[in-house]
């Protein structure tokens, strides 16, 4: 007998904390990270830092750049001239001129940003010996 009302007690007992779900308008806002928000020169200079460090490989290279242009952006003169100067320690010459590409690449229809790009770059790149993809002509192919 009192099995049957324990059994008859858990199953009311259920049934009362089991709730119907409740169906309600979608909030407008959305909580996301409440991480802290990384302002422009942070983030220039972690990439600037990434580059500069001294025992990065030809892969950390090649990672970096890839997560880089990855981004809805077109990354400052000063992270790409600390790029390629990272190319230069490596002796990766196919690499910087990747890096300029990639790019040319990432500007897109904006044809003013390229150019600003090689005219702050310039003379990194004639310290460096680096040609830009126009002067070798493999932009043409």
């Amino acid at each position: 007998m009192f099995r049957a009302v324990f059994r008859l007690s858990a199953t009311g007992a259920r049934s009362l904390t089991r709730s119907r779900p409740c169906y309600s308008a979608p909030l407008a806002s959305r909580c996301y990270s409440h991480g802290k928000v990384e302002t422009d020169e942070e983030f220039d200079s972690r990439w600037v830092t990434y580059f500069s460090k001294p025992d990065l490989d030809a892969w950390e290279l090649r990672k970096g750049m890839n997560t880089l242009i990855g981004y809805d952006l077109v990354p400052e003169p000063k992270i790409l001239d600390s790029a390629l100067r990272a190319c230069r320690r490596l002796n990766d010459l196919a690499s910087a001129i990747r890096i300029l590409e990639a790019v040319k690449d990432k500007a897109g229809p904006h044809k003013d940003i390229y150019p600003y790009l090689i005219q702050e770059l310039k003379p990194t790149l004639t310290e460096l010996g680096i040609s830009t993809p126009e002067e070798l002509g493999i932009d043409k192919l």
